[in-house]
């Protein structure tokens, strides 16, 4: 595609939203493999401390007011 480009072939086409494409195409091809090919190269101790450290963000976030918690939480 860069080459017909470069020609002359095709004209530079950009996206309703102004992305190029090609740099979309790019960009979701290596998101779809990415966690995937992340896992596989973590050891299990690397995912331990990954997770760990997940877990330490959640239980250390701060609490929502109860205006913004969901229905299901909120006190009648």
């Amino acid at each position: 595609m860069i080459a017909q480009l470069a020609t002359g072939e095709l004209d530079d086409v950009k996206t309703d939203d102004g992305k190029d494409p090609a740099a979309v195409a790019l960009g979701r091809k290596g998101g779809l493999k990415g966690g995937k090919a992340r896992a596989k190269k973590l050891t299990a101790r690397e995912r331990s401390a990954i997770a760990k450290a997940a877990a330490k963000a959640r239980w250390n976030a701060t609490e929502r007011p109860a205006d913004e918690a969901s229905p299901k939480t909120r006190r009648k």
